[in-house]
């Protein structure tokens, strides 16, 4: 799991400490902060390559409170998954962060197996997203690298059309339609029309 991280952002240092403990005993990467105010600061300098990670965070923290971390953590469009670790009188308050965007919340005392899974949980669903944002922007400088011509074959060929029918249409020779495509291909990253659209129509459905 290189390039993941468990962010441990609690006030309370005998839970940090045993939190990465547990962490580093299962051979995650685990960076602790003593409030919310550090990892904060810590976030912003990763807003140009976010990278994977989730975040366990307790929800009465002070003189910044969980809360109101995750609240400006959101503002910064962080996409990592925030966990919170709650006490049995901030449930409902915890219930209300999962359905305002946070991934999940834990009742302390916690089981450490629990935890642990429910962290590996978040950590796969984070990568999946950071997959997909790559791809996204990878399709997206592929697209722009496309010449003019490039991109009326490219129109032609997520219609259906045959290398003689847009060769037709955009009065070229099949031969030339042919070298266009197969450049596109290679700059697209497909091996086919059909794989072309599918990605494209990934692309415009996000």
């Amino acid at each position: 799991m290189p390039g993941e991280h468990i962010h441990i952002v609690d006030d309370d240092p005998d839970i940090r400490d045993g939190l990465a403990w547990l962490f580093d005993s299962r051979g995650y990467r685990a960076m602790t902060w003593d409030g919310g105010a550090p990892f904060l600061q810590a976030a912003r300098a990763r807003q140009a390559d976010w990278g994977t990670a989730v975040v366990l965070m307790d929800l009465r923290m002070e003189p910044l409170s969980g809360l109101a971390t995750f609240e400006q953590l959101k503002t910064l469009a962080c996409p990592w998954p925030v966990l919170f670790l709650t006490g049995h009188g901030d449930v409902s308050m915890a219930v209300a962060t999962v359905k305002n965007g946070a991934w999940d919340f834990l009742e302390k005392p916690f089981q450490d197996n629990e935890l642990v899974d429910r962290v590996a949980q978040a950590l796969a669903a984070a990568s999946a997203v950071q997959d997909s944002s790559a791809e996204k922007q990878r399709l997206r400088q592929a697209l722009a690298s496309l010449s003019p011509r490039e991109r009326e074959v490219l129109d032609e060929l997520i219609r259906g059309h045959y290398n003689k029918n847009i060769a037709d249409h955009l009065g070229i020779t099949p031969r030339t339609v042919e070298f266009h495509r197969a450049h596109i291909f290679e700059k697209m990253g497909v091996t086919s029309a059909i794989e072309l659209a599918h990605r494209l129509g990934r692309l415009e459905n996000e």
